[in-house]
């Protein structure tokens, strides 16, 4: 339907139309779909069924596949929101949301979900970069008035922050990278924690990650059930490098401590 750009890096899909006829969103604030985005000269039309394709061309003609989480569903207009992290060329769906145009058709499956704030938590920790700040924001905005959230949100500088609502009493800081990869961890190893148990969702890039969890299980006493962990990319590698070792990193990093 329409794309706003609204960081240097960081553009919003909207998607509408009959082919979201059916969509519902599970009950959490990290709903996600999986995004199939064909090849240049890809010998099928625009609107295809990922398996199908699989299973009739060849492994060059198929779909790239990537997770994005629903920023937003808007129940009335029968809109889809969906934020893509956009470096240049570097890509598959990075690329394809900065030349979208409308009418354009993105093929999908989903939703799927996880994380949602627990109520009965005291408090909310929320850590994590552009790729998980989607999640974080429909987080922020599904909180109610009476709970604390604790955000540290890392990116490359002011003109990439984005100012977010919530209902919450919110103590939220951005950090801007300066080539240490060490910023977030640093940052929640100084927090003083309020009072309480904690729900923690940290997502991001892959060492920092791994870095903040084993902090948070190990210094910090949380339970792995009060934590939502994970890994989007690694930093050095490509979406598609990346993909074929996660499996192995999240194994690695879950080893780190149980």
């Amino acid at each position: 339907m329409r794309t706003e750009r609204l960081t240097p890096t960081l553009v919003r899909v909207v998607l509408g139309g009959p082919g979201l006829d059916g969509f519902a969103m599970p009950d959490s604030t990290d709903a996600y779909v999986n995004v199939a985005i064909p090849p240049a000269g890809a010998p099928y039309g625009g609107v295809f069924d990922p398996r199908a394709v699989r299973e009739e061309h060849a492994e060059e003609h198929w779909p790239a596949r990537r997770r994005y989480t629903v920023r937003a569903w808007d129940e009335a207009a029968r809109e889809l929101s969906l934020d893509f992290v956009v470096h240049g060329d570097s890509g598959v769906a990075g690329p394809w949301a900065a030349a979208a145009q409308p009418g354009d058709v993105l093929v999908f499956e989903g939703p799927g979900s996880g994380y949602r704030p627990d109520p009965e938590a005291d408090w909310h920790l929320m850590i994590g970069d552009e790729s998980a700040l989607p999640a974080i924001a429909a987080s922020l905005e599904a909180l109610p008035s009476d709970a604390v959230a604790v955000v540290r949100l890392v990116c490359d500088g002011a003109e990439h922050e984005l100012a977010l609502d919530s209902p919450a009493r919110l103590d939220l800081a951005w950090l801007h990278r300066t080539g240490d990869a060490d910023e977030l961890a640093t940052a929640v190893a100084g927090l003083t924690f309020p009072e309480g148990r904690v729900h923690a969702f940290v997502h991001g890039e892959a060492e920092e990650v791994r870095a903040i969890r084993r902090h948070l299980l190990s210094d910090r006493g949380l339970a792995r059930a009060d934590m939502s962990c994970s890994p989007y990319w690694r930093r050095t590698m490509t979406d598609e490098a990346w993909r074929r070792v996660k499996r192995d990193f999240v194994a690695a990093m879950d080893a780190d401590v149980a």
